[in-house]
């Protein structure tokens, strides 16, 4: 297959930061990705036209703005663009979210020495040699580092971060779209995670830089990291049985802007 790669971006109230996040693709990663979809799921504060305003001042890219049909949550989010991913023919899909706490060029020397090719998926990492921090409170890293620890010696393979927002997906692996059986929610990452480690995929983490300024987060640490050390811990259970379930019947998006 051709090197083809989607860059999506989930976004939900993030007009304050959708802008920067568009303002990325101009940089060094434009020659070396084809499309850019961006997909809302529901927001209130008028992100699809900031995102729209800031990706008509790129030319020669190719982009989408996209309306979820209903809010499918962080991971239903996933699940629509990679079957969108599939679907169309593209190659690979990097996960970008829209609220400018990762920055797309940290993947750039990984894809021009073609570690793409080479792997089922590369999981960008805040917690490993090589990554850089801005404006992550202390509290929440020693948790981090706690919690990636402990997962280590529960599956018995170096994690490093648990599910950031810059990730990169091979469609040749998500072809059988196992991902339509995992949740929805906000750890929707992190089974992918899992579910690589039991299945004995190619992944690899990549360092990255992450920081934290006007971001507003939904996530509630404590019960994320619960959840993350049940899906660790059951892996086997978990991912042992295929999955039997289609996407949900009239899952998908309505195009609001288009390039």
């Amino acid at each position: 297959m051709t090197d083809r790669i989607l860059v999506f971006i989930p976004m939900y109230n993030c007009a304050r930061q959708i802008g920067r996040v568009a303002a990325q693709l101009s940089g060094r990663i434009k020659p070396l990705i084809a499309e850019v979809l961006v997909l809302d799921n529901g927001s209130r504060d008028g992100g699809p036209e900031v995102a729209r305003d800031a990706l008509q001042k790129i030319e020669g890219l190719a982009w989408t703005v996209a309306r979820n049909r209903e809010n499918y949550n962080l991971g239903g989010s996933h699940k629509v663009a990679f079957d969108y991913a599939i679907d169309h023919g593209f190659s690979h899909v990097i996960v970008l979210h829209g609220d400018d706490q990762a920055n797309i060029d940290d993947f750039v020397e990984a894809l021009q020495a073609g570690l793409h090719l080479r792997h089922d998926s590369l999981l960008g990492a805040r917690f490993m040699r090589g990554s850089r921090l801005h404006g992550y409170s202390l509290y929440r890293q020693v948790g981090n580092y706690g919690l990636n620890i402990l997962t280590s010696a529960i599956v018995r393979h170096w994690i490093t971060d648990q599910g950031s927002g810059l990730n990169l997906y091979s469609t040749n692996y998500l072809a059988s779209r196992f991902y339509n059986s995992l949740h929805d929610n906000l750890i929707f990452p992190a089974e992918m995670l899992y579910q690589s480690i039991f299945a004995g995929a190619n992944f690899r983490f990549v360092p990255i830089s992450w920081r934290e300024e006007d971001q507003a987060s939904n996530a509630k640490p404590i019960r994320q990291a619960l959840q993350i050390l049940n899906v660790a811990w059951n892996r086997r259970r978990i991912f042992a049985v295929p999955p039997d379930e289609p996407p949900a019947t009239g899952r998908g998006f309505d195009v609001v802007y288009k390039s």
